[in-house]
């Protein structure tokens, strides 16, 4: 502890400067930053900074309208600094607090993406305050803190959206998403911004990774590795052509996972095939404007999901979206940007290689359509100001069948197979149209108030439904309209190497498709059947958080507190007035019903504490917890992670990197029993990865993961359903080896 705060008062030089535009006028708010440290300084409002570094130390400077670059320091000197396009794709701005969002946070592969292939979970796992659902090796999917599903707004490339078609979830949008497509994820953690669609609970972002998007001429990388738990292979390719005026980037992925072997020895059902293309063609109409178009498909084939009763041959999505923006300097109009996009899911369930195929046959071929888009205006009507307006939409169709042929009836064969039609979705749609604004306001160099308010319209609508849905709602079911008020107000200090942030947000959140319209379906972790409510209000969290760091030149520490408490929560109970529907004598014998409670609450934190031995030997470490508690039913909200700490020591040098992983998670006996929960065990598991660059260009990375071989599972994970286990949980992965090599020009 001594020598902790012997170094946190600690001194060193100091490299004094100036940040310039090229036409010398001066650049306020440009990032200068170490790299390989925490150490941070901005220019004022005159381009003067002041950093704690040794001459010729390399700084990497940033700005939102400024290409990065990368320099050698001098005292004295002056950085000029040259316009860059905004980054579509971004909803924050990269390590610039006077513009980023309340209680966000960028998270990075902080040790080289190449270290190892990873499943799209794994890029969660290691954020503090999440969770991983998951239902198989494929279907799985990030929960935050206490919310989930739709409670959390998850978006591709700055707000285009695929959604899942299948009840189950087998296919949410992170299994349209390669993970090493992914070059890094945005992250805010509330209601504290109106500006990206309906948020409440938070935001998540997913940024794809754009090869040679600084370079002229062509660019681009190629990248294959294998792992030996399950024979898992994956390559990737991409390809940039870069002119002054337009640019066409191509990517290309195919994944071939097989069955794993958990820490047990047991082999867990596990495999699928992925082949994944996109194209971006971008183009420059002037200096200041940008256009670019999105196409891009998805393919999954033969892929088994531990965690349900039915597995799907295939997962097919495409998507399509056009970006433009329009910067305007000197000028009260800062910006005009507008985004469009179109998604289409097309996903089949069966069982055909499951225990009771030979009784009945199912087969449900479900689809779900979205589009809409953004526009949104930045004006400036002072230097102290921003001012963001616009309106953004999202559009949701869903539709399909379950096609049932029962082949055995009371333990008897039947001559002629019943064929039977169940209605999943009912042709069932819900739209949104937000409109907001949301100011900035400078009030001191070192301050900021941001204030916003949001409305949307949401109405929802079944079309086609199935006749004792119908009944149970009085014969008729209305069209629902909601008119929910969504606001944030939050304020940032910043002194020298010290930051704090107070928010407090309330975000509103209509009841989702399945929520309103599933009719009968198992769609949870226990075995009862689940049916809507087509009437339910929408869910309100009121949510406040405080936030504060410290980030020095060898020690950076902080953390948040966060309270949110919920009203017209939306959860599912028994109803011992809805008999079960399909296969009536077995129990449960009764259905849930989605419903409001009146109150529920959570509450925890996060907080991180890292020690930089050098610029090259660090370690960092993060704790973080949730507790939740539906206050009308009298239980813990259903699927929160457990306390959870990660600890980890990094050595990187040019050439060569080193990173040792712990994670430690506690027991969970916190549990909702009305959702079938069950306590699960703590564990800690460690991971080794090393890599090393032998050539410009060229790097190779090797990891062993679960290095003592230990059997656990999340307590997110779902159990065995209808498959050769029958009961327990779907252990993760025992060890294994892993072998990167990526190839960039």
């Amino acid at each position: 502890m001594m020598l902790f705060v012997t170094t946190l008062w600690a001194q060193g030089p100091v490299i004094k400067g100036s940040v310039v535009d090229q036409s010398g006028y001066a650049v306020e708010r440009a990032v200068i930053h170490i790299p390989g440290t925490d150490i941070y300084a901005e220019s004022d409002k005159n381009g003067k900074f002041e950093i704690q570094a040794d001459q010729g130390d390399m700084a990497f400077i940033s700005h939102m309208v400024y290409t990065d670059q990368t320099v050698e320091l001098r005292d004295g000197m002056e950085i000029v600094m040259e316009e860059r396009f905004y980054e579509l794709d971004n909803i924050i701005v990269k390590a610039d607090p006077f513009r980023n969002l309340a209680q966000s946070s960028i998270v990075y592969d902080d040790i080289k993406a190449t270290t190892q292939p990873r499943n799209i979970s794994d890029l969660f796992r290691d954020i503090p305050g999440f969770g991983i659902i998951k239902r198989g090796n494929y279907a799985s999917e990030p929960a935050f803190r206490a919310f989930k599903y739709e409670q959390l707004n998850v978006q591709y490339d700055g707000g285009m959206k695929i959604l899942n078609a299948c009840p189950n979830r087998m296919d949410p949008i992170t299994t349209h998403v390669i993970p090493e497509e992914i070059e890094r994820i945005e992250i805010v953690k509330g209601p504290f911004t109106v500006r990206f669609g309906q948020n409440f609970g938070g935001i998540i972002n997913m940024v794809s990774k754009s090869p040679g998007k600084e370079a002229t001429g062509w660019s681009g990388n190629a990248e294959t590795g294998y792992e030996t738990n399950g024979n898992n292979f994956t390559a990737r390719g991409a390809l940039t052509y870069k002119a002054e005026q337009y640019d066409v980037e191509g990517n290309v992925s195919y994944r071939n996972y097989g069955d794993y072997t958990d820490g047990n020895g047991d082999v867990v059902p596990s495999a699928f095939k992925t082949f994944d293309y996109s194209a971006k063609l971008g183009y420059n109409p002037s200096e200041n404007q940008r256009l670019r178009l999105t196409w891009r498909q998805s393919f999954g084939r033969d892929i088994k999901h531990a965690g349900l009763p039915m597995d799907s041959p295939y997962d097919d999505s495409y998507l399509v979206g056009l970006d433009y923006r329009i910067a305007i300097p000197k000028s009260n109009i800062r910006s005009f940007m507008l985004k469009l996009f179109y998604s289409h899911v097309d996903h089949l369930m069966t069982n055909e290689d499951r225990p009771n195929f030979m009784m009945v046959e199912a087969e449900s071929n479900v689809f779900v359509t979205t589009y809409g888009g953004k526009a949104e205006l930045e004006l400036t009507p002072n230097e102290k100001l921003s001012l963001f307006v616009g309106a953004d939409a999202n559009f949701i169709g869903r539709e399909g069948d379950r096609i049932r042929t029962i082949k055995v009836m009371n333990g008897n064969p039947l001559p002629m197979p019943m064929v039977k039609v169940d209605k999943i979705w009912q042709d069932s749609k819900l739209d949104d149209i937000g409109v907001f604004a949301e100011a900035k306001l400078l009030a001191q160099d070192n301050s900021v108030f941001t204030a916003g308010i949001r409305t949307d319209f949401v109405n929802s609508s079944i079309n086609d439904p199935e006749e004792d849905f119908l009944e149970l709602y009085g014969g008729e079911i209305e069209d629902q309209q909601d008119f929910n008020v969504s606001g944030n107000f939050s304020y940032l200090v910043k002194w020298s190497q010290v930051q704090f942030q107070a928010a407090i947000g309330r975000g509103v959140r209509s009841a989702s498709i399945l929520e309103r319209y599933i009719n009968h379906f198992n769609v949870g972790q226990d075995p009862y059947e689940y049916v809507g409510n087509p009437y339910l209000d929408p869910e309100v969290n009121h949510q406040i958080e405080l936030s504060s760091d410290y980030r020095g030149l060898r020690l950076a520490f902080g953390g948040s507190v966060f309270y949110s408490f919920l009203t017209n929560y939306i959860t599912a109970v028994v109803d011992e007035d809805l008999p079960r529907k399909f296969m009536p004598m077995q129990e449960p014998r009764f259905a849930k019903r989605f419903v409001n409670v009146d109150e529920a609450f959570q509450t925890g934190f996060e907080v991180f504490f890292n020690y930089y031995f050098n610029d090259r030997f660090s370690f960092l470490s993060d704790l973080s917890y949730t507790y939740g508690q539906n206050t009308d039913l009298d239980e813990p909200l259903p699927l929160i992670a457990p306390l959870t700490a990660h600890l980890a020591v990094k050595y990187e040098r040019q050439k060569y990197w080193l990173n040792l992983r712990s994670r430690l998670v506690a027991e969970q006996n916190r549990v909702a029993e009305s959702f079938g929960e069950v306590p699960s065990p703590g564990f800690v598991t460690f991971d080794f990865s090393a890599g090393y660059e032998p050539a410009e260009g060229l790097s190779i990375g090797a990891a062993v993961l679960n290095i003592f071989d230990t059997a656990y599972y999340e307590h997110l994970n779902f159990s065995y359903r209808n498959s050769d286990l029958l009961q327990g949980r779907i252990l993760e992965p025992g060890r294994n080896f892993t072998l990167y090599v990526n190839y960039s020009f």
